[in-house]
């Protein structure tokens, strides 16, 4: 059995790692010939095909509160660039393409990130959960995820958990995207809200569920 434990590489390695598949990332979105969703809009669409809704704060073992309290903050921004996207039939919905890079200029403070196997702290740490609410609602919708990335094993694991270990979608700016394709012949709307205490998400569409 082979080791789950992160391949060893030196800094520059991987310093220019992340920029060639950053910039291959780029080539991607503007010349990869897909149509990426753009169009927001505020009125929702009149059928809920699927809503989820997790906790925004967790006591975690070994970890600072505030590094919870800053994830908050760090989904308030993000949500707003997607929250009303509208994915049309042939779209692909990208989650990076919408949330852009999570940077102090753009108000994103230090949060929880895994790296290379660790747990730290990163400019727009915490975007995570965000990326994992929208891929487990697109699980129970007829939309078709085109591209994934799970995390490879649990860092915290918690009791009382409602979803499987393993359905998460981890995300890093610009390279671990999201992205999800409307393959069906009706619009989709994703709604995001970040209440007082947790994070809520529906998918919307023009049609009843099946």
């Amino acid at each position: 059995m082979s080791s789950l434990k992160p391949v060893k590489r030196s800094w520059p390695r991987i310093y220019l790692g992340k920029k060639y598949y950053r910039l291959k990332r780029y080539w991607e979105w503007y010349f990869g010939g897909k149509t990426y969703a753009s169009r927001r809009e505020r009125s929702p669409l009149p059928h809920v095909i699927f809503t989820h809704r997790t906790p925004l704060l967790r006591q975690l073992n070994n970890m600072d509160m505030w590094l919870q309290h800053n994830k908050v903050r760090n989904l308030h921004i993000a949500s707003r660039k997607v929250n009303g996207i509208i994915v049309m039939p042939g779209e692909t919905f990208s989650f990076w393409r919408l949330v852009g890079n999570p940077t102090r200029r753009k108000g994103y403070v230090e949060g929880m990130v895994l790296f290379y196997g660790k747990v730290g702290t990163g400019v727009g740490g915490g975007l995570c959960q965000l990326s994992n609410l929208i891929y487990w609602m697109t699980l129970h919708t007829p939309l078709t995820v085109a591209e994934r990335y799970r995390h490879s094993y649990d860092v915290f694991p918690v009791s009382g958990r409602e979803q499987p270990f393993g359905t998460g979608a981890t995300v890093a700016y610009n390279y671990l995207d999201l992205q999800i394709e409307n393959r069906t012949r009706h619009p989709y709307q994703l709604v995001i809200d970040v209440t007082d205490t947790h994070l809520v998400g529906e998918w919307r569409s023009t049609a009843p569920p099946l």
